[in-house]
Order: structure tokens, then sequence, then C-alpha cells
């Protein structure tokens, strides 16, 4: 006689018999992510790392030369040392962006977004595994850029904060993972997901107080910057190296948790319906 083992679970039909978390096919989906941009690394890791980089040289070679330096938060900080933690996260923040925008986007190009839809994940199971391999390039591309700038000539960037340094590096990426996801559910074809790039993702990162601080702008932009989500990433992340910050910090960093949530929620409420991807 041919008996079960006890622990079996025998389900009805239309009944999940994974009833909680299925980690194995959520380690699979998100190592299957972090292998497909870590097999063109010179390109998704150590390109932007480079460009970034170049950003730090020419910047402070063109107006830091001569010792140039910032007041902020009551303190003139050398302008190398002002622009680079800022440099740093915005690296991360676009390459989060352009990791989670391009998984959903090939598929449904290549016609094969069923491999996504089909395995037992639940919808929180693959925002998870394909948001946390975003991650994972963006914190890969801030470390390869922060440990190029700690050997940079002219340039301090030992960490004063480290919990500020995680918590917005972390916050920011998750939140441009969100909507890099988001692009790619609702894009048809590459110059869609171009498009948030060129006119989103770019302008708000190099309008966010990257290479200056907002107290040196009129009134009026002052104000326009603190509704730009961006500032408080960068401005959060550069209080964790000098100490210092444009903004309040503790607003700035219940702000992007906030923004994860409803981004987060957002993903999760089209993709349990399929918008744009079930036909």
């Amino acid at each position: 006689m041919n008996e079960q083992p006890s622990n079996w679970v025998r389900a009805d039909p239309g009944v999940p018999v994974i009833r909680n978390v299925n980690w194995g096919g959520l380690r699979t989906l998100y190592v299957k992510e972090v292998r497909r941009f870590f097999k063109v690394q010179l390109q998704t890791v150590w390109a932007p790392a480079i460009t970034t980089l170049l950003f730090l040289v020419i910047f402070t070679v063109a107006l830091g030369g001569s010792g140039r330096t910032v007041d902020i938060g009551g303190q003139s900080i050398h302008f190398a040392d002002f622009i680079a933690p800022g440099l740093i996260v915005m690296g991360m923040l676009q390459n989060a962006f352009a990791n989670a925008s391009f998984s959903l986007l090939v598929g449904k190009i290549q016609g094969n977004i069923i491999d996504y839809l089909m395995p037992p994940l639940s919808t929180s199971e693959l925002i998870a595994a394909l948001a946390g391999a975003s991650v994972t390039r963006a914190v890969l591309v801030g470390c390869a850029v922060w440990l190029a700038m700690l050997i940079w000539p002219g340039v301090h960037v030992i960490p004063r904060h480290f919990w500020a340094v995680v918590w917005f590096g972390l916050t920011g990426s998750v939140m441009l993972a969100f909507l890099g996801l988001l692009t790619s559910i609702w894009a048809e074809k590459f110059d869609h997901a171009a498009a948030v790039t060129n006119f989103v993702v770019a302008p708000l990162s190099l309008l966010s107080g990257t290479f200056y601080s907002i107290k040196h702008l009129a009134p009026s932009f002052q104000i326009v910057s603190h509704f730009n989500p961006f500032f408080y990433v960068i401005s959060g992340f550069r209080y964790g190296f000098l100490g210092v910050a444009d903004s309040p910090i503790g607003l700035g960093a219940a702000l992007l948790l906030a923004i994860d949530v409803a981004l987060g929620s957002l993903c999760y409420a089209l993709l349990r319906t399929g918008w744009k991807l079930k036909s």
C-alpha cells in the first residue's frame, strides 16, 4: 500500500498549495534578475560608476579648482566634498530605475511576459524580487563610486551618520525601483521608457540640489525644489556624510517612506489586475 507523508498538502483545484511566502521562487527570480544585469556588469555597474566620476572631475575642475566652498547649515564645505555624496546617490537612483524599467518591458516586447506571470509567485513576491534586484544594482553602483571617491585626491567621503546613508540610499533606490516597475508596466516600447528617463528622472535628479545648495536659489525656486522628492534623497544622503543638510532630516525620511508605500501599493494594484500585461 502506497501511503503519502502526513505533511503533504492535498489542495482542491484552484486552491494554492503554497500558503505562505514562496521563498524558493522569490529567491530564484531575484537571482535571475541579478544575474541578468551582472552578466553585462561593464555596462550596468562600471560604466555608470565611471560616468558619475566624470561628473565629479568636470565640476570640481571647472568650479572647485580654486578652493571654492559651499555654505550649508552654517558650515563652509569644500565643493568637492559637497557634491560627492549627491553624485553617489544620483548614480544609485538612475540605475535602480534603469534596471526596474527593463524586465517586464522586454518581456512584453519579446512575448515572454508569461515567464513572469505564470510561476507560483504572488504579486508581492514578484514586486519584491524585481525591486530587490534593482536595489542591488543601485547599491553595487553606489559602492563602486564610493570606493573610487575614497581614494580620489581632495575628496572626503567618510560617513558621519551611517544610518542616514543607509536609510536615504535604500528608500531612494526603492522609490526609483517602484517608479521603474510602473514605467515597465505602462510602456509598450523602449521609447516610452526612454521618455520617462529623459523627461522625468534625469531632470528631477539634476535639479535636486546635487550641484548646489537650494538656499542660494530665489525663494520661489526653493519652494519648487521642496516638491521634488529627489531633493530629500540627496539632502538626507549628504547629511550622512557631512552632518549638515538643506532640509529637515526627519521630514525627509518620513516623506520618502510614505512615497515608497504609495508607489509600492500602486505597483501592487496594477500588477494584480494585469493592466497592460494580460491580453
